[in-house]
């Protein structure tokens, strides 16, 4: 059962969801908005190894807008910290954002019960797209569980920020 919006300011209220900063104007019929902070990661290689930490650079993201290429993936993160031992989330790009032909989080938008911090998403545009920073850019759905819960205390647990992929951490 997906929480409406309002639920899930209810839910802020006592507790039982972490949205820090929390905004009212942030809230949807059926999910909450969610920001994007200024800084990006790209990848220095175009040939990448899952068994590698592959080495990235920072971007910023100016007040006056930077512009995303295409056949290149971008890593953002919200500005929102999240958590919640209660609901699983997931995340998705919004509307508005995908008819502008920017992807956002395509396959890697399910946030297990226990989560918490900030939301690294994946970015990739069909033509070039001009971004700007502190806006919002996806959306949180959150969803009431049945059964015992086991909290998530993966690799990226309490993580300020955008994140590289610690896929290479499942080989050791």
């Amino acid at each position: 059962m997906v929480l409406t919006g309002l639920e899930i300011q209810k839910q802020v209220s006592i507790n039982n969801i972490e949205i820090e900063p929390f905004n009212e104007n942030q809230i949807n019929p059926n999910s909450y908005n969610l920001t994007l902070n200024n800084k990006l990661l790209v990848y220095k290689s175009k040939r990448l190894d899952m068994k590698k930490d592959n080495p990235t650079e920072e971007l910023i993201i100016p007040e006056d807008g930077l512009w995303l290429e295409p056949n290149k993936l971008y890593l953002g993160s919200t500005n929102e910290f999240v958590h919640s031992d209660k609901y699983l989330s997931t995340v998705e790009g919004r509307s508005s954002t995908a008819r502008i032909g920017l992807d956002v989080h395509k396959t890697a938008g399910f946030i297990d019960v226990g989560f918490a911090g900030h939301i690294t998403l994946e970015f990739q545009v069909v033509q070039p797209v001009k971004i700007y920073p502190n806006i919002p850019v996806c959306q949180i759905i959150y969803h009431e569980i049945v059964g015992d819960v086991v909290l998530y205390k993966g690799k990226y647990q309490n993580n300020q920020g955008v994140q590289a992929s610690r896929i290479y951490r499942d080989f050791k």
